[in-house]
């Protein structure tokens, strides 16, 4: 059984994550544990669908079925982060600002969407990392 198609997601997740929470904190000059999630540089998001599609195209070819979808779920994804993402952190800043006299009132993550700099940072990630691990799996 082939787990390169289960562990390069996987494995981009964990080294994205960091390199973002060291961004954010860079950023933030303190530790933006509170940043830890959604949006931020770059996209885990972007990146994780990317690193699929990238080995589905080395492993099996741009011709291969699986690389159609897996590119069909990337522009999904990307797409959502973009843009419906952003509305709904838009959609928090609003009630945030109405409920902000109300007593016990959880103050909503306004973050939430990507820019389109964040996708791209996810894409070229995602795109390396599709290639390191192309690679590392085919010496094994």
């Amino acid at each position: 059984m082939d787990l390169s198609y289960l562990v390069t997601p996987l494995l981009t997740w964990m080294v994205v994550g960091p390199i973002k929470f060291l961004i954010n904190s860079a950023r933030q000059r303190r530790w933006a544990f509170n940043l830890v999630g959604n949006g931020g540089f770059p996209s885990n998001h972007s990146a994780v669908v990317t690193s699929m599609a990238t080995l589905i195209a080395l492993r099996e070819g741009m011709g291969h079925p699986a690389f159609g979808v897996a590119v069909t779920l990337a522009f999904i994804v990307m797409i959502d982060a973009n843009s419906l993402r952003q509305h709904v952190g838009r959609q928090a800043s609003a009630i945030n600002r109405v409920a902000i006299d109300t007593v016990g009132h959880t103050v909503l993550r306004e973050r939430m969407g990507h820019t389109l700099l964040e996708i791209a940072g996810g894409v070229c990630t995602g795109i390396g990392m599709g290639f390191l691990l192309f690679h590392a799996f085919a010496r094994t």
